[in-house]
C-alpha cells in the first residue's frame, strides 16, 4: 500500500509561483509513474501533469504547458510540481497520484492540497 502526502499549497497572487511536493511511503517509489491532478469547485478532477518512473518522460495538460514543470527525486521518494505564472483559474485542490507499472489508471491518491490564486 502506497501512501502519498502533498504539501506546498497556499495563497498566491496572479503571476506568482508555488512548488508542490508529494512524498510517498509504503512502496517502491522508483517503480511508480506519478501524476498531479486538480479539482476546482463544481468541476470534475482533471489531469495536470505526469512523469514516468524514471523521470525520462513528462506530460502536461494544455492549460498548464509552459507554466508548470513536474519532476521527481527517487532518492527522496518525492515528486514536485513547480507552478509559475499562476492564474486565478489554477485555483483548485491539487492531488498527487501514483500509478503501478502495467496499469492505465492511477492506483493511489493523496489527500490534496489547496492552491488559491488571487486576482
Amino acid at each position: 500500500q502506497v501512501q502519498l502526502v502533498e504539501s506546498g499549497g497556499g495563497l498566491v497572487q496572479t503571476g506568482g509561483s508555488l512548488r508542490l511536493s508529494c512524498t510517498a511511503s509504503g512502496g517502491t517509489f522508483s517503480r511508480l509513474n506519478m501524476g498531479w491532478f486538480r479539482q476546482a469547485p463544481g468541476l470534475e478532477r482533471e489531469f495536470v501533469a505526469g512523469i514516468s518512473w524514471s523521470g525520462g518522460s513528462a506530460y502536461y495538460a494544455d492549460s498548464v504547458k509552459g507554466r508548470f514543470t513536474i519532476s521527481r527525486d527517487n532518492a527522496k521518494n518525492t515528486v514536485y510540481l513547480q507552478m509559475s505564472s499562476l492564474k486565478p483559474e489554477d485555483t483548485a485542490v491539487y492531488y498527487c497520484a501514483a500509478q503501478l507499472s502495467g496499469f492505465t489508471t492511477y492506483n493511489y491518491w493523496g489527500q490534496g492540497t489547496q492552491v488559491t490564486v488571487s486576482s
